[in-house]
């Protein structure tokens, strides 16, 4: 294992070495040194590589550990952990976070079609009667791992001449010359129901995290409904809170 960052840890800096250090091995995480469920070194062979004492490396793997990028197995070592987490702070699509966390983002493609749009889309993407939508259920996935189903509804108007995503739909319509520039996202938790169970490779009842997100171009067009089913074992969304003065 080498570790090109390691000449950054400098022992005379007002930065502790282990919070140092943390920011390194993050920085590698995040470059794809491993992959996620994999192994880290043993912690006597890191200390060793990186030039560090074990109790400033157990001290950096402590802090990585308590924001769920690495996970502890007593008698088997030290993960990568699975987990991704979404900022809710951030409009990124999910091709976007998967790619920011060195994982190469898929798609599976369970049904699509155009046709006219119900009441509640026309509603919610304020539709005339009578106008089309863009209907595409997809699996995403990472590293060919099921991570979540995604079920988006599009303007046929965003999509012209059939332009369906094969990969980031934020990244489609952005070829179209739409943006997506701000989004309203709701979520709660749902157990899994026996097809969705099947296309995410979980047990019937399974928690699952469900979304559902509806963008808007900067000038208040909706442009994107989507509603998501995310693996509540892999994903989790942070946020940010701060007080009010």
């Amino acid at each position: 294992m080498t570790i090109e960052s390691q000449v950054a840890l400098d022992a005379q800096a007002p930065t502790p070495l282990y919070l140092q250090l943390e920011g390194v091995l993050k920085r590698e995480i995040e470059r794809g040194r491993w992959k996620p469920g994999e192994a880290l070194p043993p912690e006597r062979e890191m200390a060793s590589l990186l030039g560090v004492s074990r109790i400033t490396l157990r001290r950096a793997l402590d802090l990585l550990e308590q924001q769920h990028i690495l996970v502890r197995r007593q008698g088997s070592g030290t993960f990568l952990s699975k987990r991704i987490e979404q900022p809710l702070s951030n409009l990124t699509s999910f091709s976007e976070e998967m790619r920011a966390r060195g994982l190469e983002p898929g798609s599976k493609l369970v049904y699509q079609d155009q046709g006219p749009a119900d009441p509640q889309e026309l509603f919610t993407l304020a539709l005339s009667p009578g106008s089309q939508v863009v209907r595409i259920v997809r699996v995403r996935t990472a590293g060919a791992e099921p991570m979540a189903i995604e079920r988006a509804t599009v303007p046929a108007w965003a999509l012209p001449n059939k332009l369906w995503p094969k990969g980031s739909l934020y990244a489609t319509l952005e070829q179209a010359g739409l943006k997506p520039a701000r989004a309203l996202q709701r979520l709660r938790a749902v157990l899994a129901e026996p097809a969705d169970a099947e296309l995410l490779g979980v047990e019937v009842g399974s928690a699952l995290l469900y979304t559902e997100r509806i963008a808007y171009l900067e000038d208040g067009r909706p442009v994107e409904v989507t509603r998501s089913h995310y693996r509540g074992d892999l994903y989790e969304f942070v946020a940010e809170l701060r007080r009010l003065p």
